[in-house]
């Protein structure tokens, strides 16, 4: 496939397409899989003692500017004794989409949406994800709702699971959101369109705090990865911006932390199984101990997440600029989550950068396929019906979504760097600081900050590791094939 001609747009989306192939997914779907997404009607059914409404309720949606698959609502509810119930809403996909369908197989094959430099693929169509599917502003949608009551400590305690129809108020951006609650800009239009919507989501705020306080305590890490956005002038790629994190986007990952554990619990409750997403103690632990010391701080010689994230802390504290760039190196040395099926009386590892024991993926049932696996094992359990999965089933899928998130991370990370040597191409031979992110028999990697990207360090490698500060020269930049090569200077 030529790609060396048309816009920068065009010409990285038949890159992102080719690398999908080569990596055994499915770009487009089936004629049998859009087929079923026309035939799909938009419909609701009646409130229940099964299904509850609570369309009254200022739910509101936080995400990315530009996202139409919105899989999450929240709202608080005051309680006595400085308590409050926080319930989280997710888009109840698994009662549209049936299992063996068309559908699904596509989803089931690509266990995940991928989101390159130029183009979404999603999971499931667009009929469904942006529509049917999508808790979009304004519209009466069907929710799985995963109720957790936080103590005035950010301590949670009762919890509770049902399915409810939902409306959301407002579509809010994590970006507009953030500056408003952080007292940089005007409260939103959309926000202020609602009465009471504003003081709804400054509680919101309030307890997501208080509860990462307690994540805080136990040795959740502080980590502040940097991670590209493109920015496209028309169709011609500009920059590759950081896309930093801030409140709302805090505020979101606390609350689907929280809700993750509370599907755990109920579903161990029910005696049922559960896909857990854990992240074990990190191998290289004895290289972030080394990492430490380069700043004069000791670690001890086992794990320790508490020890860890005082360290992180700290070297916040000392020196916010460069902080994301440690952080690579704690991410990098840490590993990769992963899937592992968790039955009735097991205990399945628990995840290390988290610091808590129960977790899964069930918040995202629009963009991964593990989190529709639960939510059907959620319906099952809710339903008193028998398991949608036997256990070699779910270990099987347990271990392909594990592969599958993997190599649509590299798929993102190639069309990245694609982008990236789009950037960069002309300027061969300039000098450039970077951070070491990868290290082994395949070879090494550094980051450069602007345009924020990695490439492959080709000479000069020999004894560096991760998290070493090092200048590099650009020597070469191959857009189709995604290489940008440096040497150290």
């Amino acid at each position: 496939m030529d790609t060396s001609s048309g816009s920068s747009k065009e010409r990285l989306r038949a890159i992102a397409r080719r690398v999908m192939l080569e990596r055994g997914f499915l770009p487009d779907f089936s004629a049998e899989a859009s087929n079923e997404a026309r035939a799909l009607q938009d419909s609701i059914p009646a409130s229940t003692e099964e299904i509850r409404d609570l369309r009254e309720l200022l739910w509101a949606s936080i995400d990315n500017d530009d996202s139409r698959d919105l899989d999450q609502l929240s709202v608080a509810q005051p309680q006595t004794g400085g308590a409050t119930k926080i319930l989280v809403a997710i888009a109840d996909v698994a009662a549209t989409v049936t299992r063996g369908s068309a559908i699904d197989q596509h989803a089931a094959t690509n266990t995940t949406s991928i989101y390159t430099a130029a183009q979404t693929f999603p999971m499931l169509p667009e009929r469904l994800s942006t529509d049917l599917t999508s808790l979009g502003q304004g519209m009466d949608r069907l929710a799985v709702v995963l109720e957790m009551t936080v103590a005035a400590d950010g301590h949670i305690g009762d919890s509770d699971v049902y399915r409810a129809v939902v409306r959301n108020r407002a579509k809010l951006a994590y970006n507009a959101l953030a500056a408003w609650l952080d007292g940089r800009a005007a409260v939103p239009p959309k926000v202020a369109a609602v009465a009471g919507l504003d003081e709804q989501l400054r509680l919101q705020s309030r307890v997501a705090q208080s509860m990462r306080a307690v994540r805080r305590e136990h040795g959740a890490l502080a980590l502040e990865t940097i991670q590209a956005r493109p920015i496209f002038e028309g169709d011609v790629l500009a920059d590759l911006l950081p896309d930093e994190s801030n409140v709302a986007k805090q505020l979101i990952e606390d609350f689907m932390i929280g809700a993750n554990g509370v599907t755990v619990r109920y579903l161990a409750k029910q005696g049922f199984p559960s896909l857990r997403r854990v992240l074990r103690s990190p191998e290289r632990w004895t290289r972030i101990v080394d990492l430490a010391a380069t700043f004069g701080d000791k670690l001890p010689p086992e794990p320790n997440a508490i020890a860890l994230e005082a360290f992180l802390v700290k070297r916040r504290a000392a020196d916010g600029v460069r902080f994301p760039d440690l952080s690579l190196s704690v991410v990098k040395l840490l590993g990769r989550g992963e899937y592992v099926l968790e039955l009735p009386g097991e205990a399945a590892p628990g995840h290390f950068g988290l610091a808590v024991n129960d977790y899964t993926h069930s918040t995202a049932p629009n963009r991964r396929f593990p989190d529709l696996i639960t939510q059907r094992l959620l319906h099952a359990a809710l339903d008193r019906a028998p398991l949608p999965y036997s256990a070699d089933e779910l270990r099987t899928l347990a271990q392909r979504c594990t592969e599958q998130e993997d190599s649509a991370s590299k798929v993102e990370r190639q069309v990245a760097k694609s982008a990236g040597a789009l950037l960069l191409v002309s300027r061969i031979g300039e000098r450039f600081d970077g951070i070491v992110t990868g290290s082994s028999q395949k070879g090494t990697w550094v980051r450069i900050a602007r345009p924020a990207v990695e490439g492959k360090l080709v000479r000069g490698f020999e004894g560096l590791d991760v998290g070493e500060a090092v200048q590099v020269e650009l020597v070469s930049a191959d857009v189709d094939r995604g290489f940008i090569d440096f040497a150290k200077r």
